[in-house]
């Protein structure tokens, strides 16, 4: 049986994401809190930023939170905004390009478990 949790915004930890520059990750609820399934993180684009071609060993469920932004899905570009969601399946090539004067922000959930990225060279 897992128990409840409530964590506030100001516990969530931002850091930077080594394989983009720009792009910052804070890991919501997760398995280290008692999650028995899934990860949420919440990611923040910083204008003009670039996310490099990669894949994930897992799938990815977003929902964008603010701003506007291009993320490329194996070989189509969509733009999206504040209220689109995406499902990006596991092993799919995808990156994301933030080409606007403002932030993009968005919710990402994962199964629990490896999420290695893998850059496209």
């Amino acid at each position: 049986m897992t128990d409840p949790l409530i964590r506030t915004g100001d516990e969530i930890e931002y850091d930077a994401v080594d394989a983009a520059d720009g792009l910052e990750k804070g890991i919501l609820i997760a398995e280290e809190h008692g999650a028995p399934n899934f990860a949420i993180r919440r990611f923040e684009l910083e204008a003009g930023a670039t996310v490099p071609e990669h894949t994930n060993e897992v799938e990815h469920e977003q929902y964008v939170l603010q701003g506007a932004y291009t993320v490329g899905i194996g070989d189509e570009e969509y733009e999206v905004e504040a209220g689109d969601s995406l499902l990006i399946p596991a092993g799919t090539v995808h990156w994301y390009r933030n080409e606007s004067d403002d932030r993009g922000a968005f919710l990402c959930a994962v199964p629990n478990g490896d999420d290695e990225i893998d850059l496209i060279e």
